[in-house]
């Protein structure tokens, strides 16, 4: 559980270097994943070195990378692998980045297209040093990315905080999921995401649909930081209340001794009962497990939000009918 990055050992989060260190809570039985090591995960991995790109997946050490890379499902993580800010949850490398890449959204492209993606997640770190926070290689990466392949697109994007316009050049590339994590209830903001703002978040989501109705909007948050039942409760609402049409909610593992503690585990049968909540508050997506993350499934999570704005029964019992307008490109 060192704070050292294995690739060049230098401190990978030196504002957490000098915290006393947190105890680290053995995982519950489901929660464990069996280790990474198929000929497809090892085709992804291959695919994603060969084009000098990096992934959340392997950044933010994400347990379903077996799973996902045997697939050949991987979300690419844009604008290099160092973040501006210094959230107390994330395992990503925490400093000064270095300059945009520019051959980077082609070599995005390529990738998708040899992974023979149809669906395709494109994150990236927060770069507060840039005067549009990157909204502009955002769009690049998805008009790339349109001219090779047919695959459809979902960002998770940063909050762009105090960077005017930035926001409206994402959505002008029409991806046709947006998601922003809201990633724990307010209360918890000051120790858990300081350099972001709840109702900042909360108004970027909002903004998507104002501009354009037809893109999807989702969010997530990890339980288990030391919330209240009420608070997940009231976040939902909020979130509705924004239009949001897509919830995850995933639990929160601790990367380092360095980072904010497990508070507790919950249980399986506790998601199950966000998730039916979550539902009947309006929801068109609902994905609630332990293992639950913003990018899981996103590719079959995906094709059931198309039908279902189509008005195909749904594969979920659980799924509620939200017209949302029509498209001039179907989605």
């Amino acid at each position: 559980m060192a704070v050292l990055d294995s690739a060049d050992l230098r401190l990978r989060h030196p504002e957490k270097a000098h915290r006393p260190d947190l105890p680290v809570s053995q995982k519950p039985d489901w929660i464990r994943v069996k280790a990474p090591g198929s000929p497809g995960y090892a085709e992804t991995r291959r695919i994603v070195r060969a084009n000098g790109l990096h992934t959340v997946c392997v950044e933010a050490n994400c347990p379903n990378i077996g799973e996902c890379w045997e697939k050949k499902h991987a979300t690419f993580m844009i604008m290099g692998d160092i973040c501006t800010r210094a959230c107390a949850f994330c395992n990503v490398k925490t400093g000064l980045p270095g300059p945009l890449d520019r051959e980077e959204p082609q070599r995005v492209a390529d990738a998708v297209a040899k992974l023979g993606l149809s669906h395709v997640v494109v994150t990236s770190v927060d770069r507060d040093d840039l005067s549009d926070g990157g909204a502009r290689h955002f769009a690049d990466v998805i008009c790339a990315i349109r001219a090779c392949t047919p695959s459809t697109i979902e960002v998770l994007t940063p909050d762009f905080l105090r960077k005017e316009g930035a926001l409206e050049t994402v959505v002008a590339a029409r991806p046709e999921v947006f998601n922003h994590n809201l990633e724990t209830v307010p209360s918890l903001y000051l120790t858990v995401r300081p350099g972001a703002r709840y109702f900042a978040s909360l108004r970027l989501l909002q903004r998507v649909k104002e501009l354009d109705p037809r893109i999807f909007t989702k969010s997530g948050i990890m339980v288990g930081l030391g919330e209240e039942r009420n608070e997940v409760m009231q976040l939902m609402d909020d979130l509705r209340a924004a239009a949001v049409d897509f919830l995850t909610i995933g639990q929160y593992l601790q990367p380092t001794r360095k980072h904010h503690h497990v508070a507790r585990f919950v249980t399986p049968d506790e998601f199950k009962a966000y998730e039916t909540v979550a539902y009947a508050k309006g929801f068109l997506m609902v994905s609630a497990s332990p293992l639950t993350r913003s990018s899981y499934h996103a590719s079959e999570d995906f094709e059931r939000l198309r039908a279902s704005r189509r008005g195909e029964p749904s594969s979920s019992p659980m799924m509620r009918m939200h017209p949302l307008g029509s498209c001039s490109r179907e989605v």
